[in-house]
């Protein structure tokens, strides 16, 4: 318990889930309805444990790797999105795929796939190794010699860049990204390739930009940010560092057993965000483990307003049911 002071908790607005993880969930849990278990998982399908957890009791398999799974089965390949390659394995193994790559991420692919077919040496601004990067970069087809692409990170990274034609290029952005850092790898390609070719719309996703302005907004009231997400969640990761980027104290915490009753002492105001792969039950723990804590006042912020719902896959919601009734 906290003696001396009574922090109060403002709740970031909005937080958490977004359409695009929300879709990939329910396409999992409806592949699960329809066709019983097992239904493999191309990679976690969301970056969250709790999450990937509970869609494991129901009968998900997670796999990184096409052979694990028997011919003929299900799979379903995560938000992040996969490379030509994997699509052309599961199509070669005979698997029914069902694709919950997020409509934002699958955009980008398209996005590249018009790039390089006008003939345009493409970089990539995103964090080496995340699935997303991979499948974005894997629509070069393989087997091509000199892809075209490049993966920057930094404005070093951009520095070092060596391209064959500076008038004949473009760029893309992973959607998860810090907007600050993001827009600092912008300036560094534009100022070194004056005739860089930009998206025909922002890359950075909505639910990422407004999960990290109201982040932003929230941040300059407390002495204290807590992120809810796990650790390979890149938007989860990019919510602590923007808070942190504004001098603010900010812990990542996968959920309420990893809250720290000392983070706490001194503090006022203790700001509260999700990312977007993270679901507000692990919100609602944490806030009552800081009341177990000696907060007695949570107040939720006002935000932007999220409406956008995703389509789920066609060949999903007209599949038949294979589940026979236990009538």
């Amino acid at each position: 318990m906290l003696d001396d002071i009574s922090p109060e908790v403002l709740l970031a607005n909005p937080r958490g889930f977004c359409a695009g993880v929300d879709r990939a969930i329910i396409i999992v849990e409806q592949a699960l309805e329809k066709f019983g278990a097992p239904i493999y998982v191309r990679h976690e399908v969301v970056h969250n444990k709790f999450v990937v957890d509970e869609l494991r009791v129901k009968g998900a398999v997670f796999i990184e790797d096409l052979d694990e799974i028997p011919a003929g089965s299900t799979v379903i390949f995560s938000a992040h999105g996969v490379s030509k390659a994997v699509r052309a394995e599961a199509d070669a193994r005979g698997l029914i795929a069902f694709d919950a790559t997020c409509p934002l991420v699958t955009k980008v692919h398209i996005e590249v796939s018009k790039m390089r077919a006008a003939g345009l040496e493409i970089v990539m601004i995103g964090h080496q190794g995340h699935p997303e990067v991979e499948g974005t970069m894997g629509q070069i087809d393989e087997g091509v010699q000199d892809t075209g692409m490049y993966l920057v990170e930094t404005p070093s990274d951009v520095n070092n860049l060596i391209v064959k034609d500076p008038s004949k290029l473009a760029f893309v952005t992973q959607t998860t990204l810090s907007m600050d850092d993001a827009s600092l790898v912008i300036q560094a390609l534009q100022t070194k390739f004056p005739q860089i070719q930009a998206p025909k719309s922002d890359d950075i996703c909505y639910a990422t930009q407004n999960r990290q302005d109201a982040v932003k907004i929230m941040a300059k009231d407390c002495d204290l940010v807590i992120v809810i997400g796990s650790p390979n969640s890149s938007n989860s990761n990019r919510l602590r560092e923007v808070s942190e980027n504004q001098g603010i104290e900010s812990y990542m915490i996968d959920n309420a057993s990893f809250l720290k009753a000392e983070w706490l002492l001194g503090k006022k105001k203790i700001g509260v965000s999700a990312g977007a792969s993270a679901p507000e039950i692990l919100v609602q723990e944490v806030i009552r483990r800081l009341q177990e804590l000696g907060v007695n006042k949570v107040q939720e912020l006002q935000g932007v307003i999220e409406s956008v719902v995703f389509q789920l896959p066609k060949n999903l919601t007209t599949a038949k049911n294979t589940v026979k009734s236990s009538q």
